[in-house]
């Protein structure tokens, strides 16, 4: 009996839609899953998902308008981040603002931002310069008149390129759920506290960050790094004095005074 040979597929089908190279199927899904996690993580950030609330797979599915499997993903991540808390036969919880914790942790913050600064100073090449100073360009033209939301888009940004110029992958698994609690934290005090105050000393902050590592200047990178998580430290005596407690745990009800 004769073998029949498979068919090769034609060049239209080997190209995917508009004769363009169709992307791995193993890239489609890493492209949807990072596109879940930011989705989830700027809901969680910006109070959409708020401190303390329960919630559905399902839910988070219809929120993010993806599909069951990079959502799964997606939470298995910021699990691990301590970002939602998987309850098993109950579903799921995003995590609580703990100040106490928040500040213990801001220590951790200081050490690992320091750490990480200074090998970006180090060993950033010419294309990480040129990115930092285009974004330090980009961040100053908006300086006086930038709002939140913009700025967690640069901050986002500047994160990323930083870890990514130290060269250490290990330390994007470290920082990154730390970003996320105090830009999550920056973003309550902003819009709850001091929504009058505008953005500039943070922004000015980021701007010595930038302008000192795409010089290469290791001491003022530093000095630099330590004024801005100063900066997110005097945050905490405001917040524990004068904040809802309800917008760190939405669970939280008071009975009315008399």
């Amino acid at each position: 009996m004769a073998r029949t040979r498979a068919a090769r597929p034609s060049l239209v089908e080997s190209a995917g839609v508009g004769g363009r190279p169709s992307s791995p199927p193993s890239q489609n899904r890493r492209n949807l899953f990072d596109l879940a996690y930011e989705r989830i993580e700027e809901m969680i950030v910006t109070c959409a998902l708020k401190p303390g609330r329960f919630l559905t797979m399902q839910e988070l599915q219809e929120s993010t308008g993806l599909g069951r499997t990079p959502v799964h993903q997606a939470v298995t991540r910021l699990a691990a981040d301590t970002l939602i808390v998987v309850q098993p036969r109950q579903g799921l919880r995003i995590a609580t603002i703990d100040l106490s914790r928040d500040r213990i942790l801001l220590q951790l913050r200081r050490d690992l931002e320091r750490f990480v600064i200074r090998l970006a100073t180090e060993r950033s090449g010419p294309s990480h310069r040129n990115q930092l100073l285009h974004l330090a360009r980009a961040l100053r033209e908006r300086r006086d008149t930038i709002s939140i939301c913009e700025f967690n888009m640069f901050d986002r940004r500047i994160d990323r390129l930083i870890i990514t110029a130290a060269g250490e992958p290990f330390l994007e698994h470290t920082l990154r759920p730390l970003h996320t609690i105090y830009r999550r934290i920056g973003w309550i005090h902003h819009t709850a506290i001091a929504a009058d105050a505008g953005l500039t000393q943070t922004v000015d902050a980021h701007l010595a960050i930038l302008d000192a590592v795409a010089n290469r200047h290791e001491d003022a990178a530093m000095a630099a790094t330590d004024r801005l998580i100063d900066f997110v430290g005097s945050m905490f005596e405001v917040m524990e004095r004068e904040i809802d407690p309800s917008l760190l745990d939405c669970t939280l009800t008071f009975l009315p005074s008399v």
